[in-house]
């Protein structure tokens, strides 16, 4: 860093993302980004907002915030749209925490809410999950804190009860109940705590197009929440970064999110591929946790995970790899097409 970077963010470590390598050899499982293309109506609804470019974007989101609600069934007054779910996680926290209200999560967990609190020097608070990763809902009752918690997990793939999540809302009825559902869309049905929303007035649901509309290049999110906490959010968004979704993104996402069909059948496509992918890992003598994703957290029977990450990428097969405690000896892969994951089993084999 230079001399002139700021002394209160010398110590600031940075989020890490899966390893980007543009190639069409490599197989690439390691990002949680949706294997199949966006809706067939992205690409016309993106050209058909090229000329509109010389003009802002529409800083409220109109069409956009409409199309959600309709295909979450709430109203374009609890929808908030951001430059995908991290910036909408950043607005939540930069409403609802400060240095006196300090932000609880789990120890292993989506890495980016301890880089935000970093960054905007709230206070941690980290509850550690269980020896077998699950999430202990009791630790977080009665907290009189902000909490965030992904449901399902990243990067252990559980899914945490809305029972208890509830529980979680009930305790704390002064503070804000952030739900990270990047991945909801890949769980049972039922998992949602969309049904609380009418019930609890400090719960945030965070959601993201990259996963399962195939729009992470566009970088769009959202979250919903009651109309007056979408209001304390935006007066955030308006702060600093009023146009903080484009028009292009605008488009694509409308697109998408109202193509119901193809969202379910590119949806049933991951979890059937996820099914026979854990399925072919456990005859190999991998442990496999029950994943709720479009990914699985998997240890190795025979090698140490580093080894297998770094002979599975010298053979153009891309998984990931974390070395931090509890979970090096977890690797975390994408599920990617049924002839990705041939070639990522092809590779495996040759390696053990």
């Amino acid at each position: 860093m230079s001399r002139y970077f700021t002394k209160t963010l010398s110590a600031l470590e940075p989020y890490t993302p899966g390893e980007q390598r543009p190639s069409r050899d490599i197989v690439k499982l390691n990002a949680n980004e949706n294997p199949y293309p966006p809706a067939p109506g992205v690409a016309a609804a993106v050209a058909a907002a090229v000329p509109g470019l010389r003009l802002y974007s529409d800083l409220t989101n109109a069409a956009l915030r409409r199309a959600i609600a309709q295909h979450w069934g709430v109203g374009p007054e609890n929808v908030l749209c951001g430059n995908g779910s991290d910036e909408n996680l950043l607005l939540a926290l930069r409403a609802f925490c400060d240095g006196d209200t300090p932000l609880a999560f789990a120890d292993i967990t989506y890495s980016f809410y301890a880089v935000l609190c970093e960054l905007l020097h709230i206070p941690q608070h980290i509850l550690p999950l269980e020896e077998d990763f699950t999430l202990d809902l009791r630790r977080y009752e009665g907290l009189h804190e902000t909490i965030v918690l992904a449901n399902p997990n990243a990067p252990t793939s559980l899914l945490a009860p809305v029972e208890g999540i509830e529980r979680v809302l009930q305790t704390n009825p002064d503070n804000i109940v952030i739900v990270d559902e990047t991945y909801i869309e890949f769980a049972p049905p039922g998992s949602s705590c969309l049904p609380l929303l009418d019930r609890y007035e400090n719960l945030v649901i965070t959601h993201t197009f990259s996963k399962t509309h195939s729009l992470a290049g566009a970088r769009l999110g959202f979250c919903l929440a009651r109309p007056e906490l979408i209001a304390d959010m935006d007066r955030v968004k308006f702060s600093y970064s009023p146009y903080n979704v484009n028009s292009l993104t605008q488009a694509a996402g409308e697109a998408a999110i109202r193509d119901e069909d193809y969202f379910r059948d590119v949806t049933q496509k991951v979890l059937a591929t996820r099914a026979d992918t854990a399925q072919k890992l456990r005859a190999r003598g991998f442990t496999v946790l029950d994943s709720a994703t479009n990914f699985l957290f998997a240890r190795p029977g025979g090698l140490p995970a580093r080894t297998l990450y770094e002979a599975l990428r010298a053979q153009g097969v891309f998984i990931r790899y974390f070395d931090a405690p509890r979970i090096r000896d977890w690797l975390r892969i994408t599920i990617g097409t049924p002839q990705q994951m041939q070639r990522f089993f092809a590779a495996l084999d040759a390696v053990l």
